[in-house]
């Protein structure tokens, strides 16, 4: 049976949502306060009259709302939510209405019944025809896929439930802007915790319309880049490496063979390769370094813990 008991809190980012808000929160706080949940809502800068409604009509005991005075983005908000959430775990949802408060529930109950790190709520009902945002999500993941060992089908999904410590601990490596929910997988994934993945159901706008466009999906496309880089560098830089020089050999040897002399070209071919080869290689001890000090971290927290658990146990 689901135990409904553990800390939890609801982290809602919101952006000029005022037509949605009074739609959309009454059902999220009523679900909260029935099951004990906390609620967090971060309006990020919001340009109408999202604080108006915030602090007239939900300043209510048991909601934290915090206002950024300008906009820091959509992981911007969040990462504010994780840093103010006094609770175990942490579920984002949009602000929109496309997310259902009860599949929280489905989320919490994987999370219980597999002691998972992180739980995504995957979109199931998303529309199968095509479309130019349903490319820009394939693309992602595609290259997410290619750069990384990742077991996940919806990797940006908005509706996440994490360890709020694990999430805290990496915060300074997420990104501001909407590929927040991308590159916090792929970190959680990097740093071998347990992500899985619920079905949800995903419904239609409450109101207003999504900020998502074409220079989201290339920045969101960076910040994967830079995270693999940040991790695994020799994902990147070890195939162009070899690319550049296979090629520079390839091209030049038929002319080496016909008595022609070098190509310049091939040369410079296989010395870029070579060159791009020596950048990963110090790539990937600036990433094993990086590494170091997270998995330090990680054991400083575990024996800080184990003190306090000891403290107590004396006491």
């Amino acid at each position: 049976m689901l135990d409904v008991s553990p800390s939890l809190s609801i982290c809602i980012p919101i952006y000029n949502e005022e037509a949605c808000l009074e739609a959309v929160l009454p059902t999220v706080i009523k679900r909260c306060r029935e099951l004990g949940w906390q609620l967090i809502l971060v309006n990020d800068g919001s340009k109408d009259r999202t604080r108006t409604i915030l602090d007239s009509q939900f300043n209510l005991p048991g909601i934290i709302i915090i206002h950024h005075k300008v906009n820091r983005g959509y992981g911007g908000a969040i990462k504010t939510g994780i840093e103010v959430a006094k609770t175990d775990l942490v579920c984002t949802m949009d602000a929109d209405g496309q997310h259902r408060i009860d599949d929280v529930l489905k989320l919490l109950a994987r999370q219980q019944t597999n002691d998972a790190d992180m739980v995504i709520g995957r979109r199931f009902q998303e529309s199968s025809h095509f479309t130019y945002r349903n490319l820009g999500k394939w693309l992602i993941r595609s290259v997410a896929k290619i750069l990384m060992n990742v077991p996940i089908s919806d990797l940006n999904s908005g509706m996440k439930l994490y360890q709020t410590s694990l999430a805290r601990r990496y915060i300074h490596l997420y990104p501001n802007g909407m590929s927040f929910s991308d590159v916090i997988t792929l970190v959680f994934l990097s740093q071998r915790h347990l992500v899985i993945e619920e079905d949800i159901e995903v419904k239609p706008r409450a109101s207003g319309t999504s900020t998502i466009n074409t220079m989201t999906a290339l920045q969101t496309l960076r910040e994967i880049l830079n995270t693999v880089v940040l991790f695994n560098p020799q994902r990147v830089f070890l195939p162009v490496s070899i690319f550049m020089t296979l090629g520079g050999i390839l091209w030049g040897l038929p002319i080496v063979i016909q008595n022609k002399g070098v190509s310049i070209g091939a040369l410079l071919g296989i010395l870029g390769g070579l060159i791009i080869f020596v950048l990963g290689l110090l790539a990937e001890q600036l990433s094993f370094i990086r590494r170091y000090s997270l998995q330090d971290s990680r054991q400083s927290e575990t024996s800080s813990t184990e003190a306090i658990h000891n403290r107590k146990n004396v006491f």
